[in-house]
């Protein structure tokens, strides 16, 4: 983060074409058997004995990189579906697509959302995003219809004790954390749940470990400070003049603030499975170094905003 928040932001800017191909190509090569490895069921790291990387993560900042350039550079044919937004969609979906192959169902909605956040603020007119979340409900009962096992995690959110043992059983043992941390938690290194009932303790579903060991007085203290990176990461954006530097700060922040509010969701019960981490928080090397990166970039753009692209 620190190595980053010196590097002048002006540079992503003339080689974000160059990151999004980069990007593009691993997230090929990840999908290769014998150079992708498997693990939990997907096939999204690259990986030399302990060490290994995911290139969905750093794809997710190459993605709003290329499109803060791209929507700065084509304002003025926003309006114009053909010339701006067709275009940058279709990036957006070999991307996603190239994502749900392996699959990471979590990772790719991150990535969408946020692209989408980026269209939105930009001005496009909203008549536009209520026929692509149409298109949207097509597309999640298409890949349910590929994939059952996502109809299964549907039905397990809405009850999750149809299937206690089974598809449930990640989402109970979760509520089953949470519940007895009461206001002041257990105690540190206190947790029953983390002694192997709730699988991925260390990943996913820390946020459960913590409101166990920590209560409501820890949670809200966790919520507490990524409220001030969101607030911290807004201000940034919307003091910039610079168009580039502000997509690219809201698209920063936009994409932290998405993966927080999907892991907590799911962690809580509010919506289905779909295996994201928490940032800062969970254990992960990609996932916390895409997020250093992100607030390193935002670093510099705030020491940063009067630069002239």
């Amino acid at each position: 983060m620190i190595i980053i928040s010196k590097i002048n932001h002006k540079l992503y800017f003339k080689w974000s074409t160059s990151i999004l191909i980069v990007c593009i190509v691993l997230l090929i090569l990840v999908l290769i058997p014998g150079l992708g490895i498997i693990r939990n069921g997907s096939r999204s790291w690259f990986g030399i004995g302990s060490f290994s990387i995911q290139p969905s993560e750093f794809s997710k900042i190459g993605l709003i990189i290329f499109t803060s350039k791209y929507l700065s550079k084509s304002d003025k044919f926003l309006k114009d579906y053909k010339k701006g937004i067709f275009p940058i969609l279709f990036i957006l979906l070999l991307i996603f697509g190239l994502i749900m192959l392996e699959p990471d169902f979590g990772t790719g909605m991150i990535i969408v959302v946020t692209i989408i956040s980026l269209l939105y603020i930009s001005g496009v007119d909203i008549k536009f995003f209520i026929g692509l979340f149409f298109l949207g409900v097509i597309g999640i009962v298409g890949l349910i219809i590929i994939a059952p096992y996502r109809m299964d995690r549907i039905t397990s959110f809405l009850n999750p004790w149809s299937d206690p043992l089974g598809t449930g059983f990640q989402i109970i043992q979760s509520l089953y954390a949470i519940g007895p941390g009461g206001l002041f938690g257990v105690g540190y290194l206190n947790s029953r749940q983390k002694a192997f009932y709730l699988p991925e303790p260390q990943t996913d579903f820390i946020f459960s470990i913590i409101a166990e060991e920590f209560g409501i007085v820890g949670t809200l203290i966790i919520l507490t400070l990524f409220g001030i990176i969101l607030y911290r990461g807004i201000k940034i954006a919307l003091k910039e003049e610079n168009l580039f530097s502000k997509y690219l700060a809201f698209g920063l922040i936009f994409q932290l603030i998405v993966q927080v509010i999907m892991n907590l969701s799911v962690v809580i019960g509010l919506i289905p499975v779909t295996g994201v981490t928490l940032p800062f928080m969970s254990y992960g090397g990609s996932s916390l170094l895409t997020s250093l990166v992100g607030i390193g970039i935002l670093l510099n753009i705030s020491k940063n905003k009067k630069i002239n692209i």
